[in-house]
Order: C-alpha cells, then structure tokens, then sequence
C-alpha cells in the first residue's frame, strides 16, 4: 500500500520542470486530439488515458476488462504511467489524451503550459491519511512551535496539510516544516525525530502502537479534500465531447459492476494492479470511489460552485504562494462539470 501512495504523487516539482522543458523545445498544445480524429466533434479513434497503480483508479480496469468502454462506443487504451512527471509530459507531447492525478497535480500541469480540463471525480481519500502526533498535542492549534515532517515541495500530502491550517485559522509560519516525504515522514515520527508527520498506511496504525503517539486527525474527518480527477487535454475535449462523455458513462458503469459484482470486479482490479486478492481488499477502505451522485455534488452547478471548483482555486493559491508555480492558471477552464450529468 504504501508504495502505491508514494507513486500516486510524487514529483510536482520535477514533473513541472519536465513538462516545462517539453513545450519549451516547441511541442505544442494545440495539435489534433489522437492523430486517429479531427477537430470539430467528429470521430474519435483510440482514447489513451495514463494511470499509476493506486487503488482509487483500478475501476478504470473493470470498465476495460468487462467492456464498458466498448459498450459506450469509444475505444480506450490505459496506459500505466507510475511518474507523474511522465503522464504531464506524455500528455503535453501528445501521446496520451488524458490522465488521472490529484487535483492540485492538474493544476501543476495547467501553469505549466499543458491546457487540461477535470472532467470526472475519481476518488478520494478516505481515511488512508493522516496526521501523526506526540499526545500532548491534542489539536492543530497545539502544533504551532512544534516541528511537522511533511513533503513540502507540493503533493497532495502537503496541500491537505495547508488546508487543514487554513480551516483552523493557522498560519504556517507558526509551523516547523520538515520536508520528507511521507513515508518517511512517517518513520521520522516513529523514531521520535519530529512532533508531528502528515503520512498514511501503515505509519498510521504503527503510531497509534507507541506509548508516545497517537493519530491526530484522518482523512476521513475532510471527505473531498485529497481527491484524484481524471483529467483531458482541452484540445481533445474540445474536439471531442462526445468520446468524454462515454468515458465518464464507463466510470460509471463499472462502479455499478464494482456494487453488484464485488468478488469478481476486486479480483480483477487486484490482478492489473499486481496485487494479491487480500492485499487489494485491505487498502479499500482507505478509499471512496465517485459515483455520479457524488460526481454532480462535488462539480456543483451552474448557480453554485462545487467543492472541485473552490480546491482548485485554493490548490492554485497555495502552489503560487510557495513558488511551485509562477502564475496561476485560469480556474474556469479547469473544471468542467457537464460530463457528469
């Protein structure tokens, strides 16, 4: 488990680096979708999409292997991709036409000169994160002074942490920040080298084991925060709304299969994701898959934005403050909700 998170969001700052240096050799955005359709809305050919190997995205196999995306007409081939640095700069040369990835990762890859729109809410975490600290720290507010261990070159770990102090009123000056990553940070906290860590599974479970620590606050506790999007060039969904559409009524298709067929659908997501049967059914719970009720909550409407629209906006405030990015990208042209509908 704990290796499927360290690649699920490693390297925000490597990968805006890399995807910088693609588009400054002269690769552009702009190009035909898949080189197999043509602008407009006509017929799209093969649909790439590239994944790392993480729990919230093995729904993705269920639609392929029980052939939901054949069911709703659109060809798609998934790629397994396990840097993100990799799926940005697959998607800025124009090899795939979408991925998925942590919504404050997209957001990387718009400021780095890679059009991309979120289209569907895949998953979020559920409980598999957490802050780690010593007992006498009984709330956020008792960190102030104390040292943290946290990745803070970006990632989703680090971008959950700053939410939770803005929610508290916290500045992070008031904090000790050191940066590791989450692992890491986990095992820091074990050896008793810091106050606190933002970690997961099982640095979780082994600080709740010692005398001196106990978990402070889970992911559980801001459902929606830590949350992975698919993601599409803006080109191609442009171009072809139609194929989006039936990838998104795929998602959904396999979910329900994932409802009624459970046995069958954990068996072939742990076989894609090189997992045993019992160690893909330990990590599901640390997880919730976005079925479209979820979906259309979390898009919002209209009228009213939802909780994707105001986690960009906040993912993107929070990269240009630390210096992750130089400028912040359009927010508008970063979610689109009509898919889900």
């Amino acid at each position: 488990m704990q290796k499927n998170r360290l690649i699920r969001g490693a390297g925000i700052v490597g990968a805006l680096a890399l995807a910088t240096g693609i588009l400054g050799c002269g690769q552009s955005t702009s190009s035909p979708a898949n080189g197999s359709g043509e602008a407009g809305g006509q017929a799209v050919g093969t649909v790439s999409i590239a994944l790392s190997t993480w729990t919230g995205f093995a729904p993705l196999y269920v639609a392929e292997e029980k052939g939901f995306f054949d069911k709703e007409g659109v060809h798609v081939n998934l790629v397994k991709m396990e840097s993100v640095a990799d799926r940005r700069s697959a998607l800025a040369a124009n090899r795939i036409q979408g991925f998925t990835t942590t919504i404050d990762s997209h957001v990387v890859t718009a400021a780095s000169g890679v059009p991309v729109v979120q289209v569907l809410a895949v998953d979020d975490s559920y409980g598999g994160d957490g802050v780690v600290a010593k007992k006498e720290i009984q709330s956020l507010a008792d960190l102030k002074g104390k040292t943290v261990a946290v990745q803070t070159d970006g990632g989703a770990s680090y971008f959950w942490f700053l939410y939770l102090l803005k929610q508290n009123h916290i500045d992070k000056n008031e904090i000790k920040f050191e940066s590791m990553t989450a692992g890491d940070a986990g095992a820091a906290f074990v050896a008793k080298k810091v106050d606190a860590a933002v970690t997961w599974e099982p640095w979780l479970s082994r600080a709740e084991k010692t005398d001196f620590g106990h978990v402070l606050i889970k992911s559980d506790k801001t459902p929606g925060v830590i949350t992975d999007t698919l993601g599409f060039r803006k080109d191609f969904v442009d171009a072809h709304p139609d194929a989006v559409k039936k990838v998104v009524r795929a998602w959904f298709d396999a979910l329900d299969y994932i409802h009624k067929n459970p046995d069958d659908a954990y068996a072939i997501m742990a076989k894609n994701l090189g997992q045993s049967l019992d160690d893909f059914k330990s990590s599901v719970h640390e997880v919730r898959w976005y079925d479209q009720a979820l979906n259309k909550q979390y898009f919002g409407n209209p009228v009213t934005d939802g909780q994707l629209y105001k986690l960009t906006e906040m993912a993107a405030d929070f990269w240009v403050e630390q210096g992750i990015i130089k400028q912040k990208p359009n927010i508008a042209e970063l979610v689109d909700g009509k898919f889900v509908e």
